[in-house]
């Protein structure tokens, strides 16, 4: 049986995550109006996330991955390095391997989809508070998948923001005037530039706008 921190402990804090703020009204509502947690905060990107998770040290941090201004994989990988006490709970529309599987490996606890139920979602926080993993079956599978058959060069397709970096690759546009073009870090730009160069099978610009052409992808 789940242990509920509502009734034996102090509440879970939560910091969220998230470029909408529709999506962050409601998980703030839905969160605060349940006994046993209470949200410090709110951030927009993975920057704001990383100065709120310094100062409030939530207990959880529920973190959206795809936003402008700071992903959430950058921002995990950060916490994780810094040695943050905050347990990161992915919450997402994405359940794409280029999504899913960076983010568990820069150190996300849990990742449940946003079309979760809200029990299952409270049930999750109150697990990676505990450090225990929580991933939704959609996301599970996919990592099931990926331990049994090891990517190889070329096979995984690229992701759409991958592509899109690799086309101002091929124009010789900078890291720093495709972070500008594309609203991201410069950090996540080289995040996306070392994912395409592994689906690729390279190990520089050059080789990979030249292995592009060659399959196609860049017509």
């Amino acid at each position: 049986m789940t242990h509920d921190a509502s009734t034996h402990d102090a509440p879970i804090s939560l910091l969220i995550v998230d470029d909408h703020p529709v999506v962050r009204d409601g998980l703030r509502g839905m969160f605060e109006s349940a006994p046993g947690f209470t949200v410090l905060g709110e951030a927009a990107d993975g920057v704001e996330a990383l100065e709120l998770a310094a100062s409030l040290d939530p207990d959880v941090i529920l973190m959206d991955l795809r936003m402008p201004g700071g992903g959430g994989v950058e921002a995990i990988a950060r916490l994780t390095r810094t040695g943050a006490r905050a347990k990161v709970l992915v919450l997402t529309t994405y359940d794409t391997d280029s999504d899913t599987l960076p983010a568990i490996e820069a150190g996300a606890t849990g990742y449940l989809l946003k079309d979760a139920p809200r029990d299952e979602l409270f049930t999750a926080v109150r697990a990676a508070a505990q450090g225990r993993t929580v991933l939704s079956p959609a996301v599970a599978s996919r990592l099931v998948s990926a331990v049994r058959t090891p990517r190889t060069p070329g096979k995984e397709p690229l992701s759409a923001r991958e592509r899109e970096v690799l086309v101002l690759v091929a124009k010789g546009t900078s890291n720093r005037e495709i972070a500008r073009v594309l609203f991201i870090s410069e950090a996540t730009v080289k995040t996306h530039l070392t994912h395409l160069y592994a689906k690729l099978g390279v190990k520089d610009r050059a080789a990979a706008v030249a292995v592009a052409y060659d399959r196609g992808i860049l017509g």
